[in-house]
Protein backbone atom coordinates (compact mmCIF):
# COMPACT_ATOMS: atom_id res chain seq x y z
CA UNK A 1 0.00 0.00 0.00
CA UNK A 2 1.36 3.38 -0.92
CA UNK A 3 0.91 5.76 1.98
CA UNK A 4 -0.13 9.32 1.13
CA UNK A 5 -0.37 12.47 3.20
CA UNK A 6 -3.77 13.27 4.65
CA UNK A 7 -3.12 16.79 3.47
CA UNK A 8 -0.49 17.52 0.87
CA UNK A 9 0.45 20.83 2.40
CA UNK A 10 3.00 22.02 -0.10
CA UNK A 11 4.43 21.11 -3.50
CA UNK A 12 7.99 22.19 -2.77
CA UNK A 13 9.66 19.45 -0.72
CA UNK A 14 11.79 22.01 1.09
CA UNK A 15 8.68 23.56 2.58
CA UNK A 16 7.50 20.22 3.91
CA UNK A 17 7.82 20.80 7.61
CA UNK A 18 8.71 18.23 10.22
CA UNK A 19 5.27 18.35 11.81
CA UNK A 20 3.60 17.80 8.46
CA UNK A 21 5.81 14.80 7.91
CA UNK A 22 5.13 13.29 11.30
CA UNK A 23 1.43 14.13 11.39
CA UNK A 24 0.49 13.21 7.85
CA UNK A 25 3.15 11.10 6.16
CA UNK A 26 2.65 8.07 8.37
CA UNK A 27 -0.40 5.88 8.63
CA UNK A 28 -2.89 8.65 9.31
CA UNK A 29 -4.44 8.28 5.91
CA UNK A 30 -4.13 6.48 2.61
CA UNK A 31 -5.96 6.80 -0.66
CA UNK A 32 -8.74 4.26 -1.08
CA UNK A 33 -7.95 4.16 -4.77
CA UNK A 34 -4.52 2.68 -4.01
CA UNK A 35 -5.41 0.07 -1.40
CA UNK A 36 -5.84 -2.77 -3.89
CA UNK A 37 -8.06 -5.67 -2.89
CA UNK A 38 -8.57 -4.30 0.61
CA UNK A 39 -10.24 -1.27 -0.91
CA UNK A 40 -13.00 -3.46 -2.31
CA UNK A 41 -13.76 -4.96 1.08
CA UNK A 42 -13.56 -1.63 2.84
CA UNK A 43 -15.73 0.05 0.23
CA UNK A 44 -18.34 -2.66 0.62
CA UNK A 45 -18.33 -2.24 4.38
CA UNK A 46 -18.50 1.52 4.01
CA UNK A 47 -21.46 1.25 1.64
CA UNK A 48 -23.22 -1.02 4.10
CA UNK A 49 -22.60 1.46 6.90
CA UNK A 50 -23.87 4.29 4.74
CA UNK A 51 -26.99 2.37 3.83
CA UNK A 52 -27.69 1.58 7.46
CA UNK A 53 -27.47 5.26 8.32
CA UNK A 54 -29.16 6.64 5.22
CA UNK A 55 -32.41 7.40 7.02
CA UNK A 56 -30.67 9.08 9.96
CA UNK A 57 -30.15 12.82 10.06
CA UNK A 58 -26.57 14.05 9.76
CA UNK A 59 -25.14 15.17 13.06
CA UNK A 60 -22.64 17.56 11.49
CA UNK A 61 -22.22 19.54 8.32
CA UNK A 62 -20.39 17.79 5.50
CA UNK A 63 -20.98 14.27 6.82
CA UNK A 64 -23.01 11.71 4.88
CA UNK A 65 -23.39 9.32 7.83
CA UNK A 66 -24.67 9.62 11.37
CA UNK A 67 -21.77 10.62 13.60
CA UNK A 68 -21.97 9.38 17.17
CA UNK A 69 -20.42 11.63 19.84
CA UNK A 70 -16.87 10.54 20.77
CA UNK A 71 -16.92 7.81 18.14
CA UNK A 72 -14.19 7.31 15.51
CA UNK A 73 -15.81 9.57 12.92
CA UNK A 74 -16.42 12.25 15.54
CA UNK A 75 -12.77 12.04 16.58
CA UNK A 76 -11.73 12.75 12.98
CA UNK A 77 -14.18 15.63 12.76
CA UNK A 78 -12.89 17.19 16.00
CA UNK A 79 -9.26 16.62 14.99
CA UNK A 80 -9.60 18.63 11.80
CA UNK A 81 -11.72 21.24 13.57
CA UNK A 82 -8.93 21.78 16.11
CA UNK A 83 -6.36 22.06 13.32
CA UNK A 84 -8.46 24.56 11.42
CA UNK A 85 -8.93 26.63 14.58
CA UNK A 86 -5.19 26.39 15.34
CA UNK A 87 -5.78 24.51 18.58
CA UNK A 88 -2.75 22.38 17.86
CA UNK A 89 -2.14 20.81 21.26
CA UNK A 90 -5.76 19.64 21.42
CA UNK A 91 -5.52 18.22 17.90
CA UNK A 92 -2.32 16.26 18.55
CA UNK A 93 -3.79 14.94 21.81
CA UNK A 94 -6.24 13.02 19.62
CA UNK A 95 -3.38 11.12 17.93
CA UNK A 96 -0.73 8.67 19.02
CA UNK A 97 1.70 11.60 18.85
CA UNK A 98 0.33 12.81 22.18
CA UNK A 99 3.37 11.79 24.30
CA UNK A 100 5.50 14.04 22.10
CA UNK A 101 3.60 17.20 23.09
CA UNK A 102 2.42 16.45 26.62
CA UNK A 103 5.68 17.70 28.10
CA UNK A 104 6.05 20.73 25.83
CA UNK A 105 5.39 24.16 27.30
CA UNK A 106 3.43 26.69 25.27
CA UNK A 107 6.70 28.46 24.49
CA UNK A 108 8.31 25.25 23.27
CA UNK A 109 5.25 24.47 21.20
CA UNK A 110 5.71 27.81 19.43
CA UNK A 111 9.04 26.51 18.13
CA UNK A 112 6.94 24.59 15.62
CA UNK A 113 4.68 27.51 14.70
CA UNK A 114 5.69 27.45 11.02
CA UNK A 115 4.87 23.75 10.83
CA UNK A 116 1.49 24.08 12.50
CA UNK A 117 0.46 27.17 10.56
CA UNK A 118 1.14 25.34 7.30
CA UNK A 119 -1.17 22.55 8.40
CA UNK A 120 -3.99 24.79 9.64
CA UNK A 121 -4.08 26.82 6.46
CA UNK A 122 -4.95 23.78 4.35
CA UNK A 123 -7.78 22.28 6.39
CA UNK A 124 -11.12 22.58 4.54
CA UNK A 125 -14.01 24.37 6.24
CA UNK A 126 -15.95 21.11 6.19
CA UNK A 127 -14.67 17.54 6.21
CA UNK A 128 -16.99 15.19 4.35
CA UNK A 129 -17.04 11.95 6.34
CA UNK A 130 -18.87 9.15 4.60
CA UNK A 131 -17.86 5.91 6.26
CA UNK A 132 -17.01 4.37 9.60
CA UNK A 133 -16.01 0.75 10.20
CA UNK A 134 -15.43 -0.49 13.74
CA UNK A 135 -13.85 -3.86 14.51
CA UNK A 136 -13.23 -4.29 18.21
CA UNK A 137 -10.74 -1.68 19.32
CA UNK A 138 -9.78 -0.72 15.77
CA UNK A 139 -11.64 1.53 13.37
CA UNK A 140 -11.37 2.97 9.88
CA UNK A 141 -13.00 6.23 8.88
CA UNK A 142 -13.33 7.25 5.24
CA UNK A 143 -13.49 10.91 4.31
CA UNK A 144 -13.05 13.20 1.34
CA UNK A 145 -9.76 15.05 1.82
CA UNK A 146 -7.34 16.98 -0.38
CA UNK A 147 -4.76 14.67 -1.87
CA UNK A 148 -1.98 15.21 -4.35
CA UNK A 149 -2.32 18.31 -6.53
CA UNK A 150 -5.01 19.52 -4.10
CA UNK A 151 -7.54 17.16 -5.67
CA UNK A 152 -10.16 15.79 -3.30
CA UNK A 153 -10.15 12.04 -2.94
CA UNK A 154 -11.62 9.37 -0.71
CA UNK A 155 -9.11 8.51 2.00
CA UNK A 156 -8.98 6.13 4.94
CA UNK A 157 -7.93 7.09 8.45
CA UNK A 158 -7.05 4.44 11.03
CA UNK A 159 -7.89 4.70 14.73
CA UNK A 160 -7.40 2.64 17.88
CA UNK A 161 -9.51 2.63 21.04
CA UNK A 162 -7.61 3.03 24.30
CA UNK A 163 -9.39 3.44 27.64
CA UNK A 164 -12.66 4.11 25.79
CA UNK A 165 -11.04 6.96 23.83
CA UNK A 166 -10.42 6.78 20.08
CA UNK A 167 -6.90 7.72 19.02
CA UNK A 168 -5.86 8.55 15.45
CA UNK A 169 -2.91 6.43 14.33
CA UNK A 170 -0.81 9.14 12.72
CA UNK A 171 2.48 7.22 12.94
CA UNK A 172 3.45 3.58 12.64
CA UNK A 173 4.04 1.34 15.67
CA UNK A 174 7.84 1.66 15.44
CA UNK A 175 7.62 5.46 15.58
CA UNK A 176 5.08 5.24 18.40
CA UNK A 177 7.57 3.27 20.50
CA UNK A 178 10.20 5.91 19.80
CA UNK A 179 7.78 8.70 20.77
CA UNK A 180 7.03 7.08 24.12
CA UNK A 181 10.77 6.77 24.74
CA UNK A 182 11.81 10.27 23.67
CA UNK A 183 8.76 12.18 24.84
CA UNK A 184 8.91 15.90 24.14
CA UNK A 185 12.34 15.52 22.54
CA UNK A 186 10.82 13.52 19.68
CA UNK A 187 9.81 16.50 17.55
CA UNK A 188 13.13 18.23 18.12
CA UNK A 189 15.09 15.11 17.18
CA UNK A 190 12.88 14.45 14.18
CA UNK A 191 13.27 18.03 12.99
CA UNK A 192 17.06 17.73 13.14
CA UNK A 193 17.02 14.42 11.26
CA UNK A 194 14.64 15.80 8.65
CA UNK A 195 16.64 19.00 8.12
CA UNK A 196 19.88 17.04 7.82
CA UNK A 197 18.42 14.65 5.26
CA UNK A 198 16.99 17.56 3.27
CA UNK A 199 20.30 19.46 3.46
CA UNK A 200 22.09 16.59 1.75
CA UNK A 201 19.40 16.43 -0.92
CA UNK A 202 19.52 20.19 -1.45
CA UNK A 203 23.26 20.06 -2.07
CA UNK A 204 22.72 17.25 -4.54
CA UNK A 205 20.13 19.45 -6.21
CA UNK A 206 22.62 22.33 -6.31
CA UNK A 207 25.07 20.00 -8.04
CA UNK A 208 22.54 19.12 -10.73
CA UNK A 209 21.55 22.77 -11.14
CA UNK A 210 25.17 23.83 -11.57
CA UNK A 211 25.76 21.08 -14.11
CA UNK A 212 22.74 22.15 -16.14
CA UNK A 213 23.79 25.79 -15.94
CA UNK A 214 27.40 25.10 -16.94
CA UNK A 215 26.38 23.02 -19.95
CA UNK A 216 24.43 26.02 -21.23
CA UNK A 217 27.06 28.56 -20.22
CA UNK A 218 30.34 27.31 -21.62
CA UNK A 219 31.36 25.43 -18.50
CA UNK A 220 30.96 28.46 -16.24
CA UNK A 221 29.27 28.04 -12.87
CA UNK A 222 27.10 30.73 -11.29
CA UNK A 223 26.09 32.16 -7.94
CA UNK A 224 23.26 30.50 -6.02
CA UNK A 225 20.86 33.41 -6.61
CA UNK A 226 21.29 32.93 -10.35
CA UNK A 227 20.27 29.28 -9.99
CA UNK A 228 17.16 30.37 -8.09
CA UNK A 229 16.34 33.05 -10.66
CA UNK A 230 16.58 30.49 -13.46
CA UNK A 231 14.19 28.17 -11.65
CA UNK A 232 16.80 25.48 -11.06
CA UNK A 233 16.62 25.88 -7.28
CA UNK A 234 13.73 26.72 -4.93
CA UNK A 235 13.70 30.03 -3.10
CA UNK A 236 13.96 28.09 0.17
CA UNK A 237 17.68 27.69 -0.43
CA UNK A 238 18.17 31.40 0.28
CA UNK A 239 16.61 31.22 3.76
CA UNK A 240 16.91 28.94 6.74
CA UNK A 241 13.32 29.54 7.89
CA UNK A 242 11.89 26.38 6.40
CA UNK A 243 15.08 24.41 5.75
CA UNK A 244 16.90 24.95 9.05
CA UNK A 245 20.15 25.32 7.10
CA UNK A 246 22.22 28.12 5.59
CA UNK A 247 23.49 27.35 2.10
CA UNK A 248 26.40 28.92 0.29
CA UNK A 249 28.01 28.48 -3.14
CA UNK A 250 31.65 29.56 -3.45
CA UNK A 251 33.11 30.08 -6.94
CA UNK A 252 36.77 30.28 -7.85
CA UNK A 253 38.03 33.40 -9.60
CA UNK A 254 37.38 32.03 -13.06
CA UNK A 255 34.00 30.53 -12.17
CA UNK A 256 35.16 27.22 -13.61
CA UNK A 257 35.08 25.50 -10.23
CA UNK A 258 32.93 25.76 -7.13
CA UNK A 259 32.02 24.13 -3.87
CA UNK A 260 28.92 24.49 -1.71
CA UNK A 261 28.17 24.22 1.98
CA UNK A 262 25.15 23.62 4.17
CA UNK A 263 25.46 24.70 7.80
CA UNK A 264 22.87 24.44 10.61
CA UNK A 265 21.14 27.78 11.19
CA UNK A 266 20.99 26.99 14.91
CA UNK A 267 23.42 24.26 15.87
CA UNK A 268 21.81 21.54 17.96
CA UNK A 269 18.31 22.80 17.23
CA UNK A 270 17.86 22.94 13.46
CA UNK A 271 20.67 20.50 12.75
CA UNK A 272 24.02 19.18 13.93
CA UNK A 273 25.81 18.02 10.80
CA UNK A 274 27.61 20.40 8.44
CA UNK A 275 27.72 19.41 4.76
CA UNK A 276 30.18 20.03 1.94
CA UNK A 277 29.58 19.59 -1.79
CA UNK A 278 32.83 19.41 -3.77
CA UNK A 279 33.98 18.28 -7.19
CA UNK A 280 36.72 15.70 -7.70
CA UNK A 281 39.39 15.83 -10.42
CA UNK A 282 36.92 14.39 -12.93
CA UNK A 283 34.28 16.98 -12.09
CA UNK A 284 32.07 14.49 -10.27
CA UNK A 285 30.32 15.94 -7.24
CA UNK A 286 30.45 14.41 -3.77
CA UNK A 287 28.61 15.35 -0.57
CA UNK A 288 30.33 14.76 2.75
CA UNK A 289 29.19 15.62 6.26
CA UNK A 290 30.30 15.67 9.87
CA UNK A 291 29.51 17.38 13.14
CA UNK A 292 31.66 20.52 12.98
CA UNK A 293 30.12 22.36 15.91
CA UNK A 294 27.83 24.37 13.65
CA UNK A 295 30.66 25.75 11.50
CA UNK A 296 30.88 25.34 7.69
CA UNK A 297 33.04 22.55 6.35
CA UNK A 298 35.99 23.74 4.33
CA UNK A 299 37.13 22.27 1.06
Amino acid sequence: MKIKNALVIVRNRYRISVLVISLFAGSLSCSVAETGNSATANAAATNAANAANADKPNSTGGATIQIDPNGPADTIRVFYKHLREKRFREAIFLTNLRPAVEGLTDTELKDFAVDFEAIAGQVPAEIQINGEIVSGDLATVTAILPGEDDKNELQQIKLRRSNDVWIILSVEEEAEVRIRKEGKNYFYNLRIETHEAEAKKMLERISKAQLAQSLQNGGIFVEMNALVASGLLPEDVTSSESTGYNYAVILDSGKMKYFATATPAVYGKSGKLSFLLSLDAKGISHVTSRDNGGKPLKK
